[in-house]
């Protein structure tokens, strides 16, 4: 007769997540930061080690998959979006983790970003941004700043750049958040919230490429600058920031403008209260736009709509249907179809 063993035997911990191989980025990758972000999250998910799918494309992020020790796929450039989406159809019960970068997910796997997102399978979109190609050895990415010098732009980049969050926005995501690699506790709180979703969870993460684009985002999230530069979104409170916590963000019509508390008769009331979960995509489209140096620069979540259909569902349902009035039906009746016929 087998004796219960106590649920917290059974618990995991980080270390069920850590693969045995060895971690190659550079010294220093912001990489690192958010590998032990998702390794420390896993183990709190309630989810079975199994049940796990860590599925990447190319460039320095997607080595990722190599180093979970978990189910994974190191897909081709830009291909990861069709890939995950064929596993949670195929899986429904599989927790889809997909790990790009700005230059794998935003260039060459645009397009086939837009359309996983749009979709609404329930996967889980991490894109790490470092406004550069580190694998390829620093040419500018979409992200890129415009004026940015690189290998493939001596000069200065004369692109504009895309805003991911705005992108993942425009494709009618339901879960869109921004985190930074400076940051454990809110990578892990954001990594729990996208997981909790029912649907497809975008994040962009601030990460740092120490070789090819050193301190990017030092001026947002660099201790000496992140209190004045970062504004953390807090479900229902008003858009507070500051060491002093005295600054804030109001609407003068249209346009979002920073105030300080206390002056001309400014008080928290005047101040935009954040609000996720509304419908209206105008909102979350005026913070993805709150950008350095005019204004502070949004972390957190940004837009969270339940109750829309994910695709693996509605996949799933139109199966069932089908099933129910056909049979199992025969493939080879189906490769053949009506149309064919044999010479003898």
């Amino acid at each position: 007769m087998k004796t219960a063993v106590p649920e917290e035997e059974n618990a995991l911990n980080k270390k069920d997540f850590v693969a045995p191989n060895d971690v190659r980025w550079c010294p220093g990758c912001g990489d690192y930061a958010i590998l032990n972000a998702i390794q420390r999250t896993f183990p709190e998910l309630g989810v079975p080690k199994e049940k796990f799918v860590v599925i990447s494309g190319i460039g320095c992020s997607s080595r990722f998959p190599y180093y979970m020790n978990t189910y994974g796929f190191h897909t081709i450039h830009g291909r990861a979006p069709t890939v995950a989406t064929g596993v949670k159809v195929a899986n429904p019960e599989l927790s889809v983790w997909m790990v790009t970068g700005d230059g794998d997910g935003l260039s060459i796997g645009g397009n086939h970003l837009l359309h996983l997102i749009r979709r609404n399978p329930d996967v889980n979109v991490l894109l790490f941004n470092n406004r550069i190609y580190g694998l390829t050895k620093g040419q500018y990415s979409p992200t890129s700043e415009v004026g940015k010098k690189t290998k493939s732009t001596p000069v200065g980049s004369v692109d504009y750049p895309v805003n991911p969050l705005l992108f993942a926005l425009g494709s009618e995501s339901t879960f869109v958040a921004r985190t930074s690699d400076t940051d454990m506790k809110h990578m892990v709180e954001t990594f729990k919230a996208a997981h909790a979703h029912k649907g497809t969870s975008f994040i962009e993460i601030f990460q740092n490429c120490v070789i090819y684009n050193n301190k990017t985002w030092e001026p947002v999230t660099g201790r000496e600058s992140k209190a004045e530069q970062s504004l953390f979104l807090e479900e229902g409170e008003p858009l507070v920031f500051g060491a002093e916590r005295n600054k804030g963000i109001r609407v003068n019509g249209f346009d979002p403008e920073v105030v300080t508390l206390g002056e001309n008769g400014v008080n928290e009331s005047d101040l935009l209260i954040h609000n996720s979960k509304t419908s209206n995509p105008a909102y979350p489209a005026l913070l993805s736009q709150l950008n350095y140096p005019a204004f502070p620069t949004p972390f957190g979540i940004f837009r969270q709509l339940e109750g829309r259909e994910t695709y693996e569902d509605a996949v799933t349902q139109q199966l069932e249907v089908s099933h129910s009035k056909q049979g199992e039906g025969d493939l080879q009746a189906l490769l053949t179809g009506s149309d064919s016929w044999v010479v003898e």
